[in-house]
């Protein structure tokens, strides 16, 4: 800012005082949305009732399953809640899949009823995934996980790179951003350097078991959290080294139902 400006402001600012008026705010005031830390223990829980019983300051769960009510709930015992959208593929369950165009689906991404999106199409989606954000924000959900951001290094029935990807990443981040939501960066390790600053934490699965977790250093040493599990190894196996990565980790089965065994943290 120019120093002519800045006198400007200043002037301004003390003259809106003296009239009993609020100081404008400043230009680099730090953004409204939480920001979680390295550390903060968490819970994910995407299928059956959310067990709201459970010990932690941060949830995740899916947001087009659960209502307003339970994060009120959860809000009340001092909790933080992610909502849970699927960004990188359609699903044939959800009540919005109509209004996916055809052209829009890929393959078959393993999951039933699931199917790639061209991410590429970024004006068609656009208001698609603001619509599931929009809903998340309604809920009163502090964050949003974006879940498959990494559909370019999968065979998705289109071709897309790592540039299309970056791109789609971050105008899911900045879609949050604009509704007041942290956004986490599911998997997609290759693009963290890229995509550090755009993102506020990351969801991670399995980087022990596929020796990636080093990767993740990046963002709590930017004083990010990692919320970071693994289905196979037993918690012996990677807790250590999530506790030497500041890694908030926990063993889950699959299905991502209530049961856990996190980490203990110092």
């Amino acid at each position: 800012m120019a120093v002519g400006a800045r006198v400007r402001r200043l002037l301004l600012a003390a003259l809106l005082l003296l009239a009993g008026c609020a100081a404008p705010p400043a230009d680099d005031a730090p953004p409204s949305y939480w920001r979680p830390r390295p550390g903060q223990a968490w819970q994910w829980q995407l299928s059956g009732r959310v067990d709201t019983s459970v010990d932690v300051p941060v949830y995740d769960v899916d947001g087009f399953e659960n209502d307003a009510a339970l994060v009120r709930t959860l809000h009340a015992a001092g909790r933080k809640v992610v909502c849970y959208v699927n960004a990188g593929a359609w699903e044939d369950f959800r009540p919005d899949a109509a209004a996916f165009p055809r052209d829009l689906l890929g393959r078959g991404n393993g999951w039933p009823g699931e199917r790639w999106l061209d991410i590429r199409r970024r004006g068609a989606l656009r208001p698609l995934m603001a619509a599931r954000f929009d809903m998340c924000a309604k809920k009163g959900f502090d964050a949003v996980e974006p879940d498959l951001m990494d559909g370019y290094t999968n065979d998705t029935g289109f071709p897309l790179t790592a540039a299309d990807q970056l791109a789609y990443n971050r105008m899911l981040a900045s879609l949050a951003h604009e509704r007041g939501l942290a956004v986490g960066l599911k998997n997609d390790l290759e693009q963290i350097p890229e995509l550090l600053g755009d993102v506020d934490f990351a969801v991670n699965e399995q980087c022990a078991e596929h020796r990636e977790c080093d990767a993740l250093r990046a963002f709590t040493r930017a004083g990010k959290a990692v919320f970071h599990v693994e289905y196979e190894l037993p918690p012996a196996r990677f807790c250590p080294g999530s506790r030497r990565l500041e890694l908030s980790s926990m063993r889950k089965r699959p299905a991502l139902g209530a049961w856990r065994q996190a980490c203990p943290w110092p």
